[in-house]
């Protein structure tokens, strides 16, 4: 499988008649945008804000985010089997990317794992989307609309803008290309027989109510672990519709642009060999988390790694789900390296995981999501402030009456994301 991304770079957007790109400039029409959305009978209301980084903006509760990507030529389209796209298999062709802009799920909220983008302030350096520039949809969902009926249709909105913006760099000329590649395994365990055969394991967020992933469209509570191409990635087969915890939620802009992935196709025929990705989901019973666990197991020794990544998504019960994996894809004889965050409280005494295994002797930290930060008022708010103190990482007393937020990083989008989409780590001594 060979796909080629193409980027364009998007110096500025700004809102105007015409959705078009000039030399940089994406000019897109907000009337237009929220006539898409609002041809769905859940949504009551909808409208297009921007953020750009360094402004004083805040914006809150996010839900998703997402990259404008389309898909020139190859099979399928971007986010197959969602959004009324057709299933089919994606990861091939040429896809062309509006890079440096995102699209923003905002409005009321549907679970308190619902999280906060600041443009500028201390809060803006602990999470990634106060570097992009932001078209955020503003959406109110009418009156008795059930909970989970409002998150898809939020989901939904936001695939729907993202395709649409994206579609205007269907014919443009990238600003560069770049090409990646995935072979079949026993030619990718022929090509390099010199250097170590590494997989990447990605724990999908699967837990129950309001905690959902979707690859192709299905959720992923009803997968086994699956052997997937990077690529597949890269054109939106793996779409979030979570509300972990803000803090180390992988949106679906992440999933599109995998850290991990991107860092070992970077050392791939240099340091290492690259061989795939083994997605499996997270669990709430215990006879699941045995079943899957045994699946990326058996997945590993089959593809005759010899070493693996694992991530994971959420803390707490997922953590269990992240050990089960290490210890028996070490008993394959295949050396892990975990990459997870850690809550080890405000005071920092408290176990920083919920389960540990003897084996789980290599272990990246993107940072602790108890530390407690104070962000500054913005002049500008995108979407609302009213459930500040009941969100993830927020308590009575967090927001100011002179508009500043007292709260712990877990109220942030993404700012200990464990595959890496942070620049917070730990430091031993």
């Amino acid at each position: 499988m060979k796909l080629e991304i193409g980027n364009i770079f998007i110096k500025d957007v700004q809102l105007g008649q015409e959705t078009m790109i000039n030399e940089g400039l994406l000019t897109i029409n907000p009337e237009l945008l929220a006539a898409k959305i609002l041809e769905d009978e859940r949504i009551k209301s909808a409208r297009v804000e921007l953020a750009k980084p360094g402004e004083s903006v805040r914006i809150t509760p996010v839900k998703d985010v997402m990259e404008p990507r389309v898909k020139v030529f190859g099979k399928g389209t971007v986010f197959p089997g969602v959004a009324a796209n057709k299933v089919e298999q994606v990861g091939e062709g040429r896809t062309h990317v509006l890079k440096g802009t995102a699209v923003m799920t905002v409005g009321k909220i549907v679970g308190f794992q619902e999280g906060i983008v600041d443009m500028s302030g201390i809060g803006a350096e602990y999470t990634p989307f106060s570097k992009t520039l932001n078209i955020c949809l503003v959406l109110e969902p009418m009156e008795g609309v059930e909970t989970h009926a409002y998150e898809t249709a939020a989901r939904e909105a936001g695939l729907k803008v993202t395709q649409i913006i994206g579609e205007v760099g269907r014919n443009m000329t990238p600003d560069e290309v770049i090409s990646y590649e995935h072979h079949p395994i026993p030619h990718l365990a022929a090509a390099y027989p010199h250097l170590p055969k590494i997989g990447y394991v990605c724990m999908l967020q699967s837990q129950g109510l309001l905690h959902d992933t979707y690859v192709y469209g299905v959720d992923a509570k009803k997968i086994i672990p699956t052997l997937m191409s990077p690529t597949e990635f890269m054109d939106g087969a793996v779409v979030s519709g979570n509300c972990v915890a803000s803090c180390d939620k992988i949106p679906t802009y992440l999933h599109q642009n995998d850290p991990l992935i991107e860092d070992l196709y970077s050392k791939h025929g240099k340091e290492l060999n690259f061989m795939g990705v083994i997605i499996t989901n997270e669990n709430v019973f215990m006879a699941d988390k045995e079943r899957s666990s045994d699946g990326v197991a058996k997945l590993a020794k089959m593809m005759g790694l010899d070493g693996v990544i694992i991530s994971e998504e959420g803390y707490g019960n997922p953590d269990t789900d992240l050990m089960m994996n290490c210890r028996k894809v070490e008993a394959q004889g295949i050396k892990t390296v975990l990459v997870t965050d850690e809550f080890p409280g405000k005071d920092g005494k408290s176990e920083s995981l919920t389960d540990a295994v003897k084996e789980a002797d290599a272990v990246v930290s993107c940072g602790q999501g108890n530390l407690v930060i104070t962000m500054p008022p913005m002049e500008r708010l995108i979407g609302t402030l009213e459930d500040i103190e009941t969100m993830i990482g927020g308590y009575e007393g967090s927001l100011k009456k002179d508009g500043s937020i007292e709260a712990e990083i877990q109220i942030i989008i993404s700012a200990t994301s464990a595959i890496g989409g942070n620049k917070l780590a730990a430091r031993m001594y």
